[in-house]
């Protein structure tokens, strides 16, 4: 079974576009974070919620 983390980013009506989508990538580029969710607001808000895998270390010895 896969576990997730997950980051939950808010971004208000004076962020443009252009700026949430380098956010965005710099999270994937950078930290592993993957999108799963963008929910678009009538004021012009966005809410994105990020997943990434946790890896989980297993002793061998």
């Amino acid at each position: 079974m896969i576990d997730y983390e997950y980051r939950i980013l808010t971004f208000g009506r004076d962020v443009t576009r252009s700026q949430a989508r380098q956010i965005l990538a710099e999270q994937a580029e950078r930290e592993q974070w993957e999108m799963v969710r963008l929910r678009l607001y009538l004021g012009g808000g966005r809410r994105v919620w990020l997943r990434r895998k946790i890896i989980r270390v297993r002793r061998t010895a």
